[in-house]
């Protein structure tokens, strides 16, 4: 199974939006996939139409029994979405709490990965949606992976949260003793703006070894998608947001084989 996080310390930069658009072009093409909201807002959940304070088991119970976990207790948790072949192991609010109760113990880093590793025969992907907030969950996230992805509004205060990331990532490779390969994705990309442009072009000379070359475009379809509690790619196929993410899927899975 392949697994991917999806990261940055700045919100409303698409992160759930890569998730889901990510993961409906993996389905369209027959792939079982998991989605993991490790974000306490949840919004992962609310996107697939699932709230997560009426869910009778969330990740936050996973992580407190870290210590008995099992093949079926896992999968308990785990909850079918209305797109077939999609699943959602669900975050809620009581996720907030996780550093407060278990920050101090010992290899609390490592038990996503646990968990991932005991359901890998069902999937194909599994995709990590992340908290904004350097803590035990992104840490778990981060460790969890092999890729992480960077969506980066294409404006300027959001570079700024692209650094902070970065140096989360270098901070955690030393840490660790764990490289992070990663890609940045330019998101909310406005041709019609200065700002997108340049914050495009700041981003090619800044981060020419790990930016994607594509980029994804204001598109109000992702808004429609979302109010449909559906992936774009299933709610308009045809459109330039579902275009896009297909051909950053295609760079993702290259870019992999090769390395």
């Amino acid at each position: 199974m392949k697994v991917w996080t999806v990261a940055n310390q700045k919100g409303g930069v698409g992160k759930t939006t890569t998730v889901i658009s990510l993961a409906g072009a993996l389905v369209k093409q027959g792939k079982r996939v998991l989605v993991i909201d490790t974000d306490p807002h949840a919004s992962l959940g609310y996107y697939l139409g699932i709230d997560s304070e009426q869910v009778p088991a969330s990740l936050y119970h996973l992580f407190i029994d870290h210590k008995s976990l099992t093949e079926s207790k896992i999968q308990a948790h785990i909850i079918p979405t209305s797109v077939e072949h999609l699943d959602l192991l669900p975050a809620s609010m009581a996720l907030a709490t996780i550093d407060r109760q278990l920050g101090h113990e010992d290899g609390m880093g490592l038990v996503l990965r646990n968990i991932i590793d005991a359901i890998s025969s069902h999937y194909d992907y599994a995709i990590i949606d992340c908290p904004p907030v350097l803590g035990v969950l992104m840490v778990n996230a981060l460790a969890a992976c092999e890729r992480v992805l960077i969506p980066v509004q294409t404006e300027f205060l959001a570079l700024k949260g692209l650094n902070r990331m970065i140096k989360t990532l270098e901070l955690m490779g030393r840490t660790q003793q764990q490289q992070h390969n990663f890609t940045v994705i330019p998101t909310m990309f406005d041709k019609r703006t200065k700002a997108s442009p340049l914050a495009l072009r700041e981003l090619q000379q800044s981060y020419p070894e790990h930016l994607w070359s594509g980029l994804i475009p204001i598109d109000t379809k992702f808004r429609d998608a979302s109010l449909a509690h559906t992936p774009v790619s299933h709610c308009a196929p045809n459109s330039r947001g579902t275009a896009a993410y297909r051909k950053l899927l295609q760079f993702i899975d290259k870019e992999l084989s090769v390395s």
